[in-house]
């Protein structure tokens, strides 16, 4: 899980930061993770960077006892990075724990989730290039490609911490959220995203007006005041994370990126930049500053001993939520707000398919035999992974259904995306706002079960049940 804390001109004690800092990677841990770690600026060493294998606990106890001394001091600009790990290159251990640095120096460093899947050419291209290899993680080529770029520009060249990563991801393949600190550019911050979720929180003293950020690319990126979310010089608070329940104890204002977009915050402004801009995107396309619909209680334990446990006794409220609004017991109607505007083409639909992947696709799964009897139409459940393995074949009229507790599940939505192209009807079922099939299908529902912490899936599974009941319903209607 990702984390970071950008304070501009908000005076605030150390204690304070690494406080934030470890909270935030304590509202990621039911992600599971065998490590995490913390960069922070320090006064006498540029950067301490603090990693550890285990719980964020034992990081805690780390932390708090170096930085003894650095308790009570202020800081009125400062950016922090920290992350959760969950090992998939290279064993768990403190050396392969995030941030990951460029070397010795701590010129660049990044904290990632994904799998960068050229890692092995791109560390091939850096040996030559007499970098040294620490840890065992893809993550570490990062740090160091950009650390190569930044030091092998043209002599006259200027470049700006955004167009550094710009270029570093131009390298990268796979599915990744990055989020780079630097020595060369002190007090900024860049992060970006590609397959995997990753949003920014924003707290100011001022009520926040903008209600969205206008996206710029690379030909008129230059300090255009009107691409940018602008404090002009009052104290403002920004947070990354991969997960809103890290925000929601800070902010419910956030921005949910999305993929390529490059986000920087340099002297308190933040601004969104993209590489190229899609034949599809108009020249004023924009990223919404959103309202979390979530409550800090929701993400609390309560008095159960976990997150599961409260999670199956709030099935009975889940799936009244689900409902609530829906149901017409003056007329014995369903009405589905979200698919109104598509409901006579899901009517004329030949064929059905639905795909999910995990707990979503024993979902579909279970309602297929009562969907398919009921509409008297085709049925077709697809796992995300397989469907794209086999190109299945996709037409105009199928109306495909994409089911994601999260809304980010990369098989489902990578599915989503290759049957957009075939031009098909999409519709998504998901259980997050603002989540990226929410955003990229055609109509679809929120089944409004409540974040759901526990990694077995309880509430979510019961409420993708009942909304298709609803579907059924609605479509008999």
């Amino acid at each position: 899980g990702i984390f970071a804390y950008l304070n501009f001109l908000c005076a605030c004690q150390r204690q304070k930061i690494y406080e934030i800092l470890l909270r935030g990677l304590e509202r990621l841990e039911y992600r599971g993770y065998d490590s995490a770690g913390i960069a922070v600026d320090y006064p006498e060493e540029g950067v301490h960077i603090v990693r550890k294998q285990g719980k964020v606990k034992m990081l805690r106890g780390i932390v708090f006892d170096v930085e003894k001394a650095e308790y009570s001091s202020i800081v009125t600009t400062h950016v922090g990075i920290a992350h959760t790990r969950w090992a998939t290159h290279g064993e768990p251990s403190e050396r392969n724990s995030h941030p990951q640095s460029s070397g010795e120096d701590n010129s660049f460093m990044v904290v990632h989730n994904g799998i960068i899947t050229n890692f092995k050419d791109i560390k091939l291209f850096l040996e030559k290039e007499n970098y040294t290899f620490t840890s065992g993680t893809d993550t570490e080529v990062i740090p160091k490609l950009a650390h190569y770029i930044y030091h092998h520009r043209e002599e006259d060249e200027t470049l700006t911490f955004p167009e550094v990563v710009e270029r570093v991801i131009s390298q990268l393949e796979g599915a990744f959220a990055l989020v780079f600190k630097s020595t060369m550019f002190p007090k900024q911050i860049v992060a970006v995203k590609r397959g995997s979720p990753l949003l920014v929180g924003i707290k100011s003293e001022r009520d926040i007006s903008m209600d969205k950020v206008n996206i710029s690319y690379n030909r008129q990126r230059q300090n255009s005041g009107d691409t940018a979310f602008n404090i002009s010089g009052q104290s403002a608070e920004y947070f990354f994370a991969s997960d809103a329940s890290a925000l929601i104890e800070h902010t419910d204002r956030v921005i949910y990126l999305e993929d390529d977009d490059v986000t920087s915050i340099i002297d308190g402004s933040l601004r969104i930049n993209r590489l190229q801009k899609h034949a599809k995107t108009d020249e004023t396309a924009s990223r919404q500053i959103t309202t979390l619909r979530l409550q800090l209680q929701e993400i609390m334990k309560g008095n159960y001993s976990t997150f599961m446990e409260k999670e199956i006794h709030e099935q009975p409220d889940s799936i009244m939520n689900t409902m609530r609004g829906r149901l017409d017991f003056n007329t014995d109607t369903v009405r589905l707000g979200g698919l109104l505007s598509h409901a006579n083409a899901i009517k004329r639909c030949r064929r059905i398919i639905v795909i999910a992947s995990g707990t979503s696709y024993n979902s579909g799964v279970a309602t297929r035999q009562l969907l398919e009897e009921l509409s008297d139409v085709p049925v077709v459940i697809e796992l995300g992974s397989d469907f794209l393995d086999r190109l299945c074949p996709v037409f105009r009229d199928d109306v495909c259904i994409f089911i994601s507790q999260s809304g980010e599940t990369a098989d489902t939505l990578n599915a989503l995306r290759y049957c957009k192209s075939r031009g098909a009807l999409l519709v998504g079922i998901t259980n997050t706002v603002g989540s990226a099939i929410s955003r990229e299908t055609d109509c679809g529902i929120h089944i409004n079960a409540g974040p759901e912490i526990g990694v077995a899936s309880t509430k979510a599974y019961t409420s993708q049940n009942r909304f298709h009941g609803d579907v059924i319903s609605n479509d008999r209607q």
